[in-house]
C-alpha cells in the first residue's frame, strides 16, 4: 500500500524558501537543473509546455514536479516573465563537494516584469516599472527601466493624468503601497495587463544621494526611494548604472490623454492591434535600437517651447542639406550597438566578452559621426556634441584585451588575447605542448602497435585514455596498458606518463580559464568607470539618429518645415496629406486637402458620407500637429500652426466592457475630458458625436457641445457629423465654419472625391455606401423605398406646427396643447420591445393623425 509522502529535509527547505515568495515561480537549483514543485511545477509545465512528473511516485502523494536545464533557463524565465509572472531564483551557495549534510540555498534575485533585463541586447521597447502614490491633493508618480538606467518622476493633480501616463509608459508591473483606492487601481486594470506588486521598505535618503541629487520635492524623492528600493531588494544587489533621476513636468509637453493616442492610431492600429499601420512605424527610419526608443518618446511627448521646436527644425534642415554628411552619419550608426544597455550590463556584472567587443566596435564609430557633425552649422549642434565624446583609451583597452570572435560565454576560454598576460600566455603553451605531446603519441602507439584506429580521446569522468575497437585488441601486447574501462565494442586504457600529462593539461585549463575571467573582470571593471560618460554618449547618438530619420523621412516623402506660432491662432496648412494613409496607399492615390481655419474662425463643421474621407482629414491635423511639435517636418505644401497644448479626440465607436461602459458612455467620457480641460489653445476632433443614442437625443447633445465649446473657448475644432441638422448652426455662431467633403452620383452610383468643399453637403448617402459595401441588390431597393416613404411622412409633418431645432426662444415659449399631451403620454407608456416594426408604423401613422387633427 501507498505510504504517505514523509518532507524530506530538502523539500522543507524549499518550502521554507517558497513561503517567502509566494507570488513567484521558486526554480530550486539542484545540479544542473532548476526544479519546480507542487502548484508551481503544475502552472510552470503548462505555460512552458515541458513534461510534468512527480517526486516519490509510488507514495500516495506524490510531489509534482518539473525542471528546466540550467544552461538554458533564461529562455524558460522570459517566457514566464512575458506571460507576467515573477520568476525567484534560488541557488546553491556552497560547492555540493565540500557540504557537510546538506547544500545550503537561498533567493538571490528575484525577476519581475518590470525589472528584468533580456538577455539579447538592442530591444527597440522600454521596459518600465511604475510607482505611483497618492499624496495630499496630488499623485507622484516614478518610473525606471532597469536595462538603460532611466530614472523619472513627476507629480499629477487628477487621476486622469494618472491614467495617461500609466498609458503611456505601457509599464509591465505596477508598484504600490496603501495609498491608492482600490477604485483606482481597477480603473488602471482595466486599461491594460500588468503585474501588480506591493512594498513597504525602503532604504535611507542618504544611500540614493548622487542619484537624487536634482529631486527638491521631498515626496519626489520618497517616491523614487521607493522604487528604487524595490529593485534592488528583487534584484539581490544595489543598482549603480542609474542615470541621475530627472524630474519632468506634464505640462511642459503637448498633452494628450489615452483616447487621443489610441484614437489617432500613434504606436499601433485600433483595428487590428499591429503597430505596422501606425504612425510611429512610419517616422521610425531610425538606425539604432536607442534611436527608435527615443523616437517613441519624442512621439508620446511632443514639446511646446517654440525655442526648442525650432531648434529641432534646424537640425533637420541642415541635415536635408547635406545629403552626403547625412549618408556618413546614417551609415556608422547602423554599426552602433545598443550603447545604454551595454553599458547597463557592464554596471551590473552580466555583459559578456561578445558584448564588449559591440561596445568597442560601437565606440570606434564615434570619431566618423563627430566629424560630420562639425560639418553641420555649429550652432544648432553644439549641446549634442559636447555629449559625444571620443574614448580611444577605452577603445584600445577593449582591443588590447579581447579576441574579435569572443564567443559570448567565458567558459570555453580563449576570451583574452595571446599577450595580453603573460601567466595566461604560459598556460597556454603548456595547454598546446601537452595536445602536441597527446598528438605525436597516439602516433607512435598506432606505429608501435600496428592498430590504425587507435586513437587519444578525453572525457570528464575519465580523463585522457587510450580507445583500442575490440577487433583489434588482439594486437595489442599482454599488460602495454592499464585497463580502465569496457565499452561494447572497444576498451580504454591509460599509462603513467598519459596520467601524468593529463594532470600538467587539465591544471593549465582550469587555471587558464579562472585567470581569463580574473582578467576579464577587471576589463568590466575598467570600463564600468566610464559609464556616466558612455550614458552621456548615448543619449546622445539616440538624439543624432532621431533627427537624422526625420531628416530621412521629410526628404523623401516631400515634407515642408511648418511655421509656429504660440501668439498667432491660426491654421493655414495647404495640401495636407495623411502620412500614414499615404504610405499605404501610395502618392499617387491619396488626395490632399487644405485646412484653413483663421483667427476668429473656431470650429469646422464637417459634413459627408460614410468613407468619404472626413475621419482621416480629422486625423491628418492631428497628425500634423504632433509631428510638428516633436521637430519633424509635415506632409503638407505650405504649414502655418499654432503651439496646441492639448490634444482632445472622440474617435470611432468602442466601449469599455470590463469597466461597465456603452459605447456611448465612453464617447461620453472622451467629450467630457475635453470639455473639462480643454483650453484657447487645444485642438479638439469631434468625430459623429452623439451617434449612440437616439437620434434627437444625439442631435441635442452635439449642438449643446458645440455651442458650449464655442462661447467657453477658443479651441480650434473639428467637427464630423450626419446630423444635417445641425448646418445652421452657422447662421448663429460667429466661429463656426461648414466644410463638406465632395461626392458626385454618376449613373446611379456614388462616387467619392475625397476633396473638402466649403459650405455644408445636403445628402448623407447612406444608402449608397451600404451598396458600395456589396449588400443585396433587393435589400437596398427596399431600403431605398423605406427612405422615400420616411422623407414623404417628414415632409407632411414639416406642414403642421414644428419648433425650429435652433430656435430655443421658441420652445421656451410655446405651450403644448391637450392633444399633444396627450399623445406624448402615450409615447411615454408604450413598451417597444413588445411592437413589430409593422405595428409600430401602424402606430406611429394613428399618432400622426391625431396631431394633424388638432
Amino acid at each position: 500500500m501507498p505510504q504517505k509522502t514523509k518532507q524530506t529535509p530538502m523539500m522543507a527547505q524549499y518550502q521554507k524558501l517558497k513561503d517567502q515568495y509566494p507570488d513567484a515561480f521558486l526554480f530550486f537549483r539542484l545540479g544542473d537543473f532548476y526544479e519546480l514543485f507542487n502548484d508551481d511545477a503544475r502552472k510552470a509545465a503548462q505555460i512552458l509546455e515541458i513534461t510534468l512528473t512527480s517526486r516519490n511516485k509510488n507514495a500516495e502523494d506524490p510531489i509534482p514536479m518539473c525542471g528546466v536545464p540550467y544552461h538554458s533557463s533564461q529562455a524558460y524565465i522570459k517566457v514566464l516573465i512575458e506571460h507576467g509572472y515573477k520568476v525567484a531564483i534560488a541557488e546553491q551557495m556552497e560547492d555540493p563537494k565540500s557540504a557537510k549534510g546538506m547544500v545550503a540555498r537561498d533567493v538571490i534575485q528575484v525577476i519581475t516584469p518590470g525589472t528584468y533585463m533580456s538577455e539579447e541586447v538592442g530591444n527597440q521597447a522600454n521596459n518600465f516599472i511604475l510607482a505611483i502614490r497618492a499624496v495630499e491633493e496630488a499623485y507622484v508618480l516614478a518610473y525606471a527601466d532597469v536595462g538603460t538606467g532611466e530614472l523619472k518622476v513627476t507629480q499629477v493633480t487628477d487621476f486622469e493624468a494618472v491614467k495617461t501616463e500609466f498609458m503611456q509608459l505601457n509599464a509591465n508591473e505596477l508598484l504600490l503601497d496603501q495609498s491608492l483606492s482600490q477604485e483606482e487601481i481597477t480603473a488602471l486594470e482595466n486599461l491594460h495587463t500588468f503585474t501588480l506588486s506591493r512594498s513597504k521598505s525602503q532604504s535611507s535618503d542618504q544611500t540614493y544621494g548622487d542619484i537624487l541629487a536634482n529631486i527638491d520635492s521631498p515626496v519626489e524623492r520618497d517616491c523614487l526611494i521607493f522604487l528604487i528600493s524595490y529593485i534592488n531588494s528583487m534584484q539581490g544587489q544595489a543598482i549603480d548604472h542609474w542615470q541621475e533621476a530627472a524630474h519632468y513636468e506634464v505640462s511642459h509637453y503637448l498633452h494628450m490623454d489615452y483616447f487621443a493616442k489610441q484614437n489617432l492610431e500613434l504606436t499601433q492600429s485600433v483595428r487590428t492591434g499591429k503597430k505596422s499601420a501606425s504612425l510611429l512605424a512610419f517616422l521610425n527610419q531610425t538606425e539604432t535600437a536607442m534611436g527608435q526608443r527615443l523616437l517613441k518618446q519624442w512621439l508620446d511627448r511632443p514639446l511646446i517651447a517654440e525655442d526648442d521646436i525650432n531648434n529641432r527644425y534646424d537640425q533637420v534642415q541642415d541635415l536635408i542639406n547635406h545629403y552626403f554628411n547625412r549618408m556618413e552619419i546614417k551609415e556608422n550608426l547602423h554599426g552602433v550597438y545598443d550603447l545604454e544597455r551595454l553599458v547597463a550590463k557592464v554596471a551590473m556584472g552580466t555583459v559578456n566578452p561578445r558584448e564588449l567587443n559591440q561596445l568597442k566596435n560601437s565606440l570606434m564609430r564615434l570619431p566618423a559621426i563627430l566629424e560630420q557633425i562639425k560639418e553641420l552649422p555649429s550652432e544648432h549642434w553644439n549641446a549634442l556634441l559636447n555629449q559625444v565624446v571620443e574614448v580611444p583609451d577605452l577603445v584600445a583597452l577593449i582591443d588590447g584585451a579581447l579576441n574579435e570572435d569572443s564567443k559570448a560565454t567565458l567558459k570555453d576560454g580563449d576570451v583574452i588575447k595571446d599577450g595580453f598576460n603573460e601567466q595566461l600566455d604560459a598556460y597556454r603553451d603548456a595547454m598546446r605542448n601537452g595536445r602536441q605531446w597527446l598528438a605525436s603519441l597516439q602516433a607512435q602507439e598506432r606505429e608501435k602497435t600496428g592498430i590504425k584506429s587507435l586513437k587519444i580521446g578525453f572525457n570528464k569522468v575519465f580523463g585522457y585514455y587510450i580507445e583500442v575497437s575490440k577487433a583489434n585488441l588482439h594486437l595489442l601486447e599482454e599488460g602495454r596498458y592499464d585497463r580502465k574501462q569496457t565499452l561494447t565494442n572497444a576498451e580504454r586504457f591509460i599509462t603513467p606518463e598519459l596520467k601524468e600529462m593529463e594532470a600538467k593539461i587539465l591544471e593549465a585549463e582550469e587555471r587558464s580559464l579562472a585567470l581569463e575571467y580574473e582578467l576579464f573582470t577587471q576589463v568590466r571593471l575598467e570600463v564600468k568607470e566610464a559609464q556616466s560618460q558612455l550614458q552621456s554618449i548615448a543619449q546622445a547618438i539616440a538624439a543624432i539618429d532621431v533627427l537624422q530619420s526625420f531628416a530621412e523621412i521629410s526628404e523623401n516623402q516631400q515634407f515642408v518645415r511648418p511655421s509656429l506660432s504660440m501668439q498667432k491662432r491660426v491654421i493655414n496648412v495647404v495640401d495636407s496629406r495623411h502620412p500614414v494613409v499615404e504610405g499605404v496607399i501610395g502618392k499617387e492615390n491619396f488626395v490632399p486637402n487644405s485646412i484653413i481655419m483663421d483667427e476668429d474662425t473656431s470650429i469646422l463643421m464637417i459634413t459627408g458620407p460614410n468613407m468619404s474621407g472626413k475621419s482621416t482629414y480629422m486625423r491628418q491635423l492631428a497628425l500634423i500637429v504632433i509631428m510638428a511639435q516633436m521637430g519633424c517636418f509635415v506632409p503638407a505644401q505650405s504649414a502655418e500652426l499654432p503651439i496646441f497644448d492639448r490634444i482632445f479626440t472622440r474617435i470611432g465607436a468602442a466601449d469599455n466592457l470590463l469597466a461597465g461602459q456603452s459605447t456611448f458612455m465612453v464617447e461620453m467620457m472622451e467629450a467630457n475630458q475635453a470639455l473639462q480641460h480643454a483650453s484657447d489653445y487645444s485642438l479638439l476632433l469631434f468625430d459623429e458625436l452623439g451617434r449612440g443614442t437616439s437620434t434627437y437625443d444625439g442631435i441635442a447633445l452635439a449642438q449643446a457641445i458645440l455651442e458650449y465649446l464655442h462661447d467657453h473657448y477658443h479651441a480650434k475644432t473639428l467637427f464630423s457629423t450626419h446630423y444635417h441638422e445641425l448646418v445652421d448652426l452657422e447662421d448663429k455662431l460667429q466661429g463656426l465654419r461648414n466644410v463638406h467633403v465632395g461626392a458626385s452620383e454618376e449613373d446611379g452610383h456614388l462616387v467619392f472625391l475625397h476633396k473638402i468643399f466649403a459650405g455644408a453637403t445636403d445628402r448623407s448617402y447612406g444608402i449608397h455606401v451600404a451598396e458600395l459595401a456589396g449588400l443585396p441588390h433587393s435589400l437596398i431597393q427596399n431600403a431605398q423605398s423605406i427612405l422615400s416613404a420616411l422623407e414623404a411622412q417628414e415632409g407632411a409633418r414639416g406642414q403642421s406646427q414644428q419648433l425650429s431645432l435652433f430656435d430655443t426662444s421658441q420652445a421656451n415659449s410655446y405651450a403644448a396643447s391637450t392633444t399633444e399631451i396627450d399623445v406624448l403620454d402615450k409615447l411615454r407608456q408604450l413598451d417597444t420591445d413588445d411592437l413589430s416594426p409593422k405595428e409600430a408604423f401602424k402606430l406611429l401613422d394613428t399618432l400622426i393623425e391625431e396631431l394633424k387633427e388638432e
